[in-house]
């Protein structure tokens, strides 16, 4: 596979923003806003919240100087708008702040899923002179909420960028100097590349981690199972704990490439079951051993991970 990518290496600098929105302000959002407030990068941070009490959540945590439920207020005259919603709400979201976007305003995501959105957002903000650029940071957790944001979820996270050839030049320049800012790694990648990398990587674990929950702990297993899930299981299914609206949007947006890949773990699971059922000690060995080395080379490596 021919892959456009590459450690993205602009001057580093931090960009100051007169108003900078947040539309949803989650983990992914609220950390965000807490990262530009405290280290000064914006004049303004502006949160737009679906429920009523979201509102007092956000601004007593310092996640925003501002939550509203109001999306034409919260949106007006800003420079910059970063999508933190489930990836089905954005389209919609942004067909109802067209209107009130200013001239040369620039739109980024938090997005798990790149071509689809970039398909649909790039031409439509175009349209209105507005400039759309996918981003996709590489950090997160189980848990969700603006109440497990926190200031340095960015830090060294590796945050993807996916710009097209009608990506304004300018725009894609901030858009990366946003993330480095609040100290995220920038990798560039097409949108469909970026797509098929985080197919195996980050949503085929997801897949896998909640059918191990749904199998291990279904309510017809003994009353002993659960008392013999340890550590093992818990680290193997923590991720299952995420938002199921989320993780539902993102498979479906993803589908043709978390298809092929479900379709290449379940053939090297298919090898592994031949091993076993014919005792090949040896073929069952180097399964564990070749994986071992793999992981432990890329743990010990430069792109050591940051937790999804």
């Amino acid at each position: 596979m021919n892959l456009e990518s590459r450690w993205a290496t602009p001057e580093t600098r931090a960009v100051h923003w007169k108003k900078v929105t947040l539309v949803g302000v989650g983990l992914l959002g609220g950390s965000l806003g807490l990262a530009l407030r405290k280290r000064r990068l914006a004049r303004s941070v502006v949160g737009f919240v679906r429920r009523r009490a979201s509102v007092a959540e956000c601004e007593s945590g310092g996640a925003v100087g501002l939550a509203t439920q109001d999306l034409k207020r919260a949106v007006e005259q800003a420079d910059l708008i970063v999508l933190c919603t489930p990836i089905a709400q954005m389209r919609p979201l942004v067909e109802q702040m067209i209107p009130e976007l200013k001239p040369g305003v620039i739109v980024t995501d938090v997005g798990s899923v790149k071509a689809s959105v970039v398909r649909e957002l790039e031409s439509l903000l175009a349209r209105v002179g507005a400039h759309f650029v996918g981003s996709h940071p590489m950090a997160g957790s189980e848990r969700t909420g603006v109440a497990a944001a926190r200031a340095d979820l960015f830090q060294d996270a590796v945050c993807v960028i996916t710009p097209t050839r009608d990506s304004k030049k300018a725009a894609v320049r901030k858009v990366a100097e946003l993330w480095r800012s609040v100290g995220a790694r920038l990798l560039r990648l097409s949108p469909q590349a970026h797509d098929d990398l985080v197919s195996r990587s980050s949503h085929l674990p997801h897949v896998l981690a909640t059918q191990l929950v749904n199998l291990v702990l279904q309510p017809e297993s003994p009353k002993e199972q659960a008392l013999l899930c340890a550590n093992g299981f818990r680290d193997t299914t923590r991720i299952a704990s995420g938002s199921p609206e989320m993780w539902r949007d993102i498979a479906m947006a993803n589908r043709e490439n978390l298809l092929r890949a479900l379709a290449a773990f379940e053939s090297g699971l298919s090898e592994f079951k031949r091993a076993l059922r014919g005792r090949n000690e040896r073929a069952v060995s180097r399964f564990f051993e070749q994986a071992r080395q793999r992981r432990d080379a890329w743990s010990a490596g430069a792109g050591s991970p940051s937790p999804e």
